[in-house]
C-alpha cells in the first residue's frame, strides 16, 4: 500500500530506545515510500523534530524510554507543533495513554505488532485531515 503523494516523500519520526525495531520500522516504512527519521534518545528525536516539525507527518514514539518517558516527549512535540499527530508505541495497558489522548494523542499500537498494522496506521495518520 504505497502512500500516493506528489514528489516529496512524506515523513516519519520514530523515537524508541530500541535500535533493533527502529531500524525494522525504518526498512518497513521505507519500502512503502517514506521517509523516515529515527532516533533512540528521545532528546535527540525532539531536536529532530524541532529542525524537521513541519514536513513530519507522524512520530511513532516509544512510551518507556531510559532517559525520558514518552508523555513527557509528547509533551515538548505539542508545545513545538499542538497539531503534532502521534502514535504511542507501548508494551503498556492503555490506561498508559489515557491522559495522553486527552491532550491530543491520535492513537497507539500495542508492542509487539505487526508491520503491516504499523503501515496501515502511518498511512491512515498522513492521510487525515
Amino acid at each position: 500500500m504505497s502512500p500516493l503523494f506528489s514528489h516529496d516523500k512524506p515523513c516519519v519520526l520514530a523515537i524508541d530506545d530500541e535500535p533493533d525495531l527502529l531500524d525494522i520500522i525504518k526498512t518497513a516504512l521505507d519500502e512503502e515510500g517514506y521517509e523516515v527519521l529515527t532516533a533512540s534518545d528521545p532528546n535527540v528525536g525532539l531536536k529532530l523534530y524541532e529542525e524537521h516539525w513541519r514536513k513530519i507527518g507522524v512520530v511513532l514514539l516509544d512510551y518507556m524510554m531510559p532517559a525520558m518517558t514518552g508523555d513527557l516527549v509528547f509533551e515538548c512535540l505539542l508545545r513545538q507543533n499542538p497539531y503534532a499527530k502521534v502514535l504511542l508505541l507501548t508494551a503498556c495497558d492503555d490506561h498508559v495513554a489515557r491522559r495522553m489522548f486527552e491532550q491530543g494523542l491520535r492513537g497507539y499500537i500495542q508492542k509487539p505488532f505487526y508491520l503491516n498494522d504499523l503501515i496501515s496506521r502511518v498511512y491512515e495518520e498522513i492521510n487525515a485531515a
